[in-house]
């Protein structure tokens, strides 16, 4: 915002005026960018600076040789799964790891559950830390697994041997 424009028209031209106007409308500029940056480092899905203070609050450790990207998932993945524990809530957790549908099939009788992967195929990356997650949200007594979601021949079956040809199985399993 340039500062000048909010003076009466009678500054216009007054080079002393201009001059320091410009040396405030600066000083503004940096003021609100600081205040912008500072406002950032208040929520998990802005703060760079502050993400390792965040981690150290919901006990996660402390990882910098991952983007802030991951840390931010891992945190707000996290932060849903403070509470008590229900079946949305680690549906929630697992699809912020996933980035896909996920359904939570409970086997009381078993005291388990199974995170069932459905809106993603194959198994979805960082794994490990959805594991710790969720080991750090369950109640204790309950132990869980994964199920993930393949391509069967079935799946491929319209595809000539020719098109399977240019990916590998793994490929297609995931297709």
């Amino acid at each position: 915002m340039e500062l000048m424009e909010h003076l009466p028209s009678y500054y216009r031209g007054n080079k002393t005026m201009e001059e320091l106007q410009g040396i405030l409308t600066e000083g503004t500029k940096e003021t609100a960018a600081k205040f912008q940056e500072t406002l950032d480092q208040c929520f998990i899905g802005t703060a760079t600076t502050l993400l390792s203070r965040y981690e150290k609050i919901y006990g996660l450790t402390v990882d910098v040789t991952k983007n802030e990207g991951f840390r931010r998932e891992r945190l707000l993945a996290k932060a849903r799964g403070t509470g008590t524990v229900t079946k949305k809530m680690l549906e929630d957790t697992a699809r912020a790891y996933s980035n896909g549908e996920v359904k939570v099939i409970e086997n009381i009788n078993n005291n388990s559950f199974v995170v069932r992967f459905v809106g993603t195929k194959g198994i979805p990356a960082n794994m490990a830390d959805l594991t710790l997650t969720i080991e750090d949200i369950k109640p204790a007594h309950l132990s869980f697994t994964f199920e993930y979601t393949f391509n069967t021949w079935l799946d491929v079956s319209d595809m000539t041997w020719a098109e399977t040809k240019n990916y590998t199985w793994e490929q297609l399993r995931v297709r």
